[in-house]
Parts: structure tokens; C-alpha cells; sequence
């Protein structure tokens, strides 16, 4: 079995690059056997970058999160392009809107979010998609700016006929630990009754910590409490569900196994 963990905040789970390094190293052996790592900032992308060189199996997302919002940096657009060109950046993000942290006000955040989908477009890569509390606006600003490579629903939190709009737009859907808790009845629908060529999971480490892990720090090789939960909801094996995650995983993007 092998695992792909499409959203993991590494530099915020350790700040050390020593112990970066032992988190992805353990993931691995946990049958991790790819990450995307994720930073909110530019700045963090490319600490977080130089410190897992060497790491074959993790790949990045470069991009802006909405609660840098109030401050990207003047030559954010710059940034991303120089961030795209290094090897095994294979993203764009995390963008979207948050509307419960507040984070500026909304119309920079749309802003700042239609600009990143536009760059990834002109970019050729997919977008990662943050969602709380906008889930209206980011729907209807897909509806019009998704790029040619498309875009994931990363955490997913709305509710099945919310995933069916997304679907209709060929979004993916990445679920991460909350999917394991017993009152998330919502996920637990869209997650038994989409499409699973368009499903992906992720950790979202450190936050979103499996049920069977509550009270520790989440980290990417607890993923596998994420897969043997969705395979039972799904009533299907572990190994073919890991299997078939994995190569969407792949497939979404754009790396060659």
C-alpha cells in the first residue's frame, strides 16, 4: 500500500530542518510515500524548500494564503513564478477564502484569490483551494476563473450538495482527518457518494488530527487512520482505495510515477 498526503504544513508541524526531515522520513515509513507540502508564505516556501531538497518524495505548492492577505508582498506575483520554476513544485497555493478568521476584508481576499487562479492558469499548474465560512463566493468565482489544470477542494467541510456543484465543475475533493469524526455527518455522505477518481486525502497537519490520534499533534504519517476510515465508510479494501488515491493523487498534479 501507498499513500499520498496532498496537503501537509510541514514547516508549521517543526521549524528545524533536522526534524523536518524526520517527519517526512517517518511518514515514509508509515507507507507515506509522497507529500505536498504547503506554506502560507512565500517566505516560508522557500525555507521549507531548501530544507526538504533532498527529500524525493515531497513536492510543493508555492502561493499566497488568505491570512497573508493584508501583507503578500509587493513582488508576490514574482515570487510564485520564480517558486514554479524549481523542481517538484507542482502547484499553486494555498488560495481561497476565509471568512471566518476575518483575515483583511473580503474584497482583497477575492482579489488576491482571482489573481492566483489567473497566474495558475497562465502557469499550467492546479490550484489548491482554501474554503471556510465562502463557500458561495468560492463557487461562484471558480465557476468563472478555474484554471486549465484545474483545482482541489483541500479539507473539505461543506456538504454533499455542495460537492455536487463542485463536481459538475471537475474539482477534486481532498479530505483530511476530520472526515474520521463521528459527528461529521456531512462529509461522511459526500465522502460515501462521489466520484472516488475525483477524491484525494491529506493530513492538513498539524491541524485536523484522526479521531483515533485527539489530543496529539497531527503529522503526515497518521494519514493512514484518514484511508482505513474512508475505506470502510466506502466498503471497499484499504489497498485498492490507497491505490486508487494515489494514482489521483498523481494524476491531479502532473507527476510522473
Amino acid at each position: 500500500m501507498r499513500l499520498f498526503d496532498s496537503h501537509a504544513h510541514i514547516g508549521l508541524i517543526h521549524e528545524d530542518p533536522i526534524e523536518q526531515l524526520i517527519v517526512v522520513q517517518e511518514a515514509k515509513r508509515e507507507k507515506v510515500e509522497g507529500i505536498l507540502s504547503i506554506c502560507n508564505n512565500l517566505r516560508d516556501f522557500f525555507q521549507v524548500y531548501e530544507n526538504l531538497k533532498t527529500a524525493s518524495h515531497v513536492y510543493h505548492a508555492v502561493g499566497v494564503s488568505p491570512s497573508e492577505v493584508i501583507n503578500p508582498g509587493r513582488e508576490w506575483r514574482d515570487k510564485v513564478e520564480e517558486g514554479v520554476k524549481l523542481d517538484r513544485v507542482v502547484a499553486i497555493g494555498e488560495t481561497g477564502l476565509d471568512y471566518y478568521r476575518k483575515f483583511g476584508d473580503k474584497d482583497s481576499q477575492i482579489e488576491l484569490f482571482i489573481a492566483q487562479l489567473e497566474l495558475a492558469d497562465r502557469l499550467g499548474k492546479p490550484v489548491i483551494i482554501h474554503n471556510r465560512d465562502a463557500g458561495h463566493d468560492v463557487l461562484e468565482i471558480l465557476r468563472q476563473k478555474i484554471p486549465r489544470q484545474g483545482a482541489v477542494l483541500h479539507c473539505y467541510s461543506e456538504d454533499w450538495g455542495y460537492a455536487q456543484q463542485a463536481l459538475e465543475l471537475d474539482l477534486y475533493i481532498s479530505f483530511a482527518g476530520n472526515v474520521t469524526y463521528r459527528n461529521a455527518r456531512n462529509l461522511h455522505e459526500t465522502a460515501r457518494n462521489m466520484p472516488v477518481e475525483r477524491m484525494l486525502i491529506e493530513s492538513e497537519s498539524p491541524f485536523m488530527v484522526p479521531s483515533a490520534y485527539r489530543g496529539k499533534r497531527n503529522k503526515p504519517a497518521y494519514l493512514g487512520e484518514n484511508l482505513m476510515f474512508l475505506a470502510e465508510l466506502r466498503e471497499i479494501e484499504p489497498e485498492a482505495l490507497a491505490e486508487q488515491l494515489f494514482e489521483n493523487s498523481l494524476r491531479f498534479f502532473g507527476i510522473s510515477a
